[in-house]
């Protein structure tokens, strides 16, 4: 019995329990909320099933609540969710499921507990607390999800060839799962995923991205992407990615695997940041470097330009997974195409010029290329990663220094085009933009300090020589 566990013995709960023996139904708290109480884990949304109308328990807890509470009522679907403060309430029917062979969309009866139970995804997303008084907060826990949990496993409650054929989507789910919780996928499950594999065909780009940014944001995301190559769902989701794996050796010279090398930098970066589009940069940093494989006899293999091949393929990729087409994809496509640049400048006769041209380029997002340079080095030699590291931090310095000296960052010519034009009685021409970069390279060289009556008499200098 969990009645009187902190996260059942709650007002709202058994208000719901309440309205739900006034009303004569059966209702349960099921799924995650349930799940993570045995997880430790903090949870705000509740999914109630009622033997009977969700739609009814639902409105007649929001009448109980009265002021502050909103309800939302989904009679397609059958379902109703109730809002009050930070809790959320999600009432449905308890529910019978069947699925054609070419859709993820059940035909839908009205079912018992054990129906519902029976549909969910894994036992330990079917666990279910009784909100009605008589029976308060006892667990009904067919398909052994405490046994599941305590094993860190990842099991279907039925079939798992019925439950991933039927629902593609599941398969994205399991490995989620696994990744956010460190849990494993047992044997079953596992085969099943790989024999099911081509059913995610079926599912939209975009409920694939769900879930797939979900695993960026865990705590180790490799792990997400590991088991999506091993269950052979990757190179159907995501073959760009799938054509980094392999080494290729000729003269007894061989590359480093690619993929798990961006893997590395990947896990290095989640360490040090929740961005989720860092995170997608560091995934994509080398995503180039399939197309710019070459052997040179003197230096072996080369992968020269990579970064600037990776930075055109990130649109394309973006456009087919259905991921955002705006200001976070620029930011992906900057972090790939810069991420080489701070590496040339660990050298002690790197120039401020080349420093201050990387801080104008990066602008804002200097300090999340820095993150992504630092979490790319995976060498195995101790000693080199602590020469890499420590050159980085005097990078940094030095940004810092040359920063606070000639404000470069983002920065503008301090003579904008409409001036340029008026003092050198100019119309709107290519010229214009030409002096205004001339000012700009000036400017970043460090042969004129970044302000505005410097910037003018260059101008004057350059466009009337003598």
């Amino acid at each position: 019995m969990l009645s009187s566990h902190p996260k059942i013995d709650l007002p709202i709960l058994h208000l719901v329990g309440e309205e739900a023996d006034r009303l004569g139904l059966e209702c349960y708290v099921i799924g995650g909320y349930v799940r993570d109480i045995f997880l430790h884990r903090d949870s705000t949304d509740i999914d109630v099933v009622v033997v009977g109308s969700g739609i009814d328990l639902a409105q007649a807890v929001a009448k109980r609540l009265g002021k502050g509470a909103h309800l939302s009522v989904f009679k397609t679907y059958g379902t109703a969710q109730v809002k009050r403060g930070k809790i959320e309430l999600e009432f449905v029917g308890a529910r019978r499921e069947s699925y054609q062979h070419d859709s993820r969309n059940p035909i839908v009866e009205d079912g018992t507990l054990e129906d519902d139970q029976n549909r969910r995804d894994f036992t330990i997303n079917a666990m279910a607390v009784c909100l009605n008084k008589d029976r308060y907060g006892e667990l009904l826990d067919p398909f052994g999800g405490i046994h599941d949990m305590n094993e860190c496993t990842i099991r279907t409650p039925l079939d798992p060839d019925i439950t991933y054929s039927d629902d593609p989507l599941r398969m994205m789910r399991a490995i989620r799962f696994a990744t956010q919780l460190g849990f494993y996928l047992d044997r079953e499950t596992f085969d099943s995923i790989e024999r099911n594999r081509e059913r995610i065909k079926i599912i939209t780009k975009e409920r694939i991205v769900e879930e797939l940014n979900k695993i960026m944001l865990s705590r180790k995301p490799s792990v997400g992407w590991i088991l999506l190559d091993k269950t052979g769902l990757l190179p159907l989701i995501f073959p760009e990615l799938s054509a980094l794996k392999g080494v290729e050796t000729k003269d007894g010279k061989g590359h480093k695997d690619v993929f798990f090398h961006t893997l590395q930098v990947l896990d290095n970066l989640a360490m040090k940041s929740d961005n989720l589009w860092l995170r997608w940069a560091a995934l994509l940093h080398d995503i180039g470097k399939p197309k710019s494989k070459a052997w040179d006899d003197h230096a072996g293999w080369t992968f020269r330009n990579h970064n600037y091949l990776g930075a055109k393929m990130i649109p394309r990729i973006f456009k087919t997974m259905k991921m955002p087409q705006n200001e976070k994809m620029q930011y992906v496509i900057k972090m790939v195409d810069l991420h080489m640049r701070p590496i040339n400048l660990i050298e002690d006769t790197v120039t401020d010029s080349a420093v201050r041209r990387l801080l104008f380029e990066a602008g804002d997002d200097i300090d999340d290329l820095m993150l992504l340079c630092d979490a790319d080095i995976t060498s195995k030699n101790e000693e080199k990663v602590r020469r890499f590291h420590k050159n980085y931090e005097l990078v940094r310095q030095k940004m810092i220094e040359l920063e606070e000296k000639d404000r470069i960052r983002n920065f503008q010519p301090p003579v904008r085009g409409e001036e340029i034009m008026q003092l050198l009685n100019l119309e709107p021409c290519a010229r214009v933009g030409e002096l205004k970069n001339a000012i700009k390279d000036a400017i970043l060289d460090g042969i004129i300090p970044n302000e505005y009556e410097a910037a003018k008499a260059y101008l004057m200098k350059i466009a009337n020589p003598e």
